[in-house]
């Protein structure tokens, strides 16, 4: 990244989490971790990275905050008032600095790249609504049974949370790979199963490791990330070396522009 994008960024980084803790978003620890984890990716990775990540953040924010008085009111709130902590922001920023540091030092293929990158970020995201916004919904079951659970327990899934999970990871995926390569292509379709598979596995881990004592949720929600990224990196290493690499065109910027103007004209 340029230099002064670089500054820039950073300085966004800084606003940005002074700005969280003021509002109470955050607490001090936290948004010292969120600087870190901000400037991580700002110094080693891509202005667009930085710009997916930054979204994101925002977006978890205010997933975070939605009908954040009924959470409270059930308990089922972070912190004291909705608030993350550093152990909340390393869980979730962690895994990105990771791949972006891997791929800086190793040199990924950039599409490998992308492909993890967002994936933590799809894993990440739909774990975020499943917990924030699933937990309106309350008929839950355990996913190792599939019995009525306690909303809010760990494992605990239910059709609300399921569903706008995988929809976030399918959002994430078509908006990070639209900002980190400028087009749309069907290999975006990795991190979205990627996202779908981390948060599965996030719940399962919850009942099997977590609840045992074994991790913590925020060591859960950072190696399920990790291993989301890994899947997704494999399932791009099989595709990139057969014969359905690249499934769909790709789609660029200037086709949906035209297809707009098409519309328009109509």
């Amino acid at each position: 990244m340029d230099v002064v994008l670089v500054v820039a960024a950073i300085a966004l980084t800084a606003a940005l989490s002074v700005g969280c803790y003021y509002l109470r978003c955050i607490t001090l620890d936290g948004a010292v971790a969120s600087f870190a984890v901000g400037s991580i990716v700002a110094v080693f990775s891509s202005f667009n990275a930085f710009v997916l990540l930054t979204i994101f953040t925002m977006a978890g924010f205010a997933a975070t905050f939605y009908g954040i008085r009924q959470k409270m009111a059930e308990g089922l709130q972070e912190g004291k008032s909705g608030e993350r902590n550093w152990k909340n922001v390393l869980g979730v920023g962690l895994p990105p600095c990771i791949i972006v540091l891997a791929h800086y030092f190793l040199n990924f293929d950039p599409e490998l790249f992308y492909v993890m990158f967002i994936a933590t970020l799809a894993v990440a995201g739909a774990d975020t609504i499943a917990s924030e916004i699933g937990v309106r919904d309350k008929r839950t079951y355990l996913i190792t049974t599939m019995k009525p659970c306690e909303t809010g327990m760990n494992g605990g899934v239910s059709r609300l949370g399921t569903a706008v999970s995988t929809a976030t990871a399918f959002v994430i995926a078509v908006l990070g790979w639209l900002i980190m390569d400028g087009c749309l292509d069907a290999m975006l379709l990795v991190p979205f199963a990627a996202g779908v598979f981390g948060n599965i596995l996030d719940s399962v881990f919850g009942v099997v490791l977590e609840d045992a004592g074994y991790i913590s949720k925020y060591t859960n929600n950072a190696s399920t990330a990790l291993i989301g990224a890994l899947f997704g990196g494999a399932v791009w290493l099989v595709i990139s070396r057969s014969s359905i690499i690249h499934i769909a065109p790709r789609m660029s910027r200037n086709y949906f522009k035209g297809q707009l103007l098409r519309i328009l004209k109509r």
